[in-house]
């Protein structure tokens, strides 16, 4: 194997799992998402999706708010700045895998 493959175990663990993948691909192309929308697009459970956000919130990926729309609870993430610069290396790292195992 050559070191320029060697190169994508270097790939970013936290974004490389499909479902955490999937959540940051969603938030990039949006200003936020609402929990609901995210779990319908993703088709995780509550706690699954729970779960990929904590962790994305936890490595500084997004921004979770915890308001109210009226008497019902709304949670609305964002993709910070931090976590767009991690997705788009996260994107160049597989792109170049693809060209290099053509």
């Amino acid at each position: 194997m050559s070191n320029d493959l060697r190169s994508l175990t270097d790939v970013d663990r936290l974004l490389h799992e499909p479902s955490r993948a999937v959540i940051v691909a969603i938030l990039a192309a949006v200003e936020s998402a609402d929990f609901v929308f995210l779990q319908r697009e993703t088709g995780l459970t509550k706690g699954n999706l729970s779960a990929h956000l904590t962790k994305l919130e936890e490595a500084g990926y997004i921004k979770i708010e915890k308001t109210f729309r009226g008497k019902y609870p709304l949670t609305l993430c964002r993709l910070t700045e931090t976590g767009r610069e991690a997705f788009a290396a996260y994107r160049k790292k597989l792109s170049q895998f693809v060209e290099q195992t053509k």
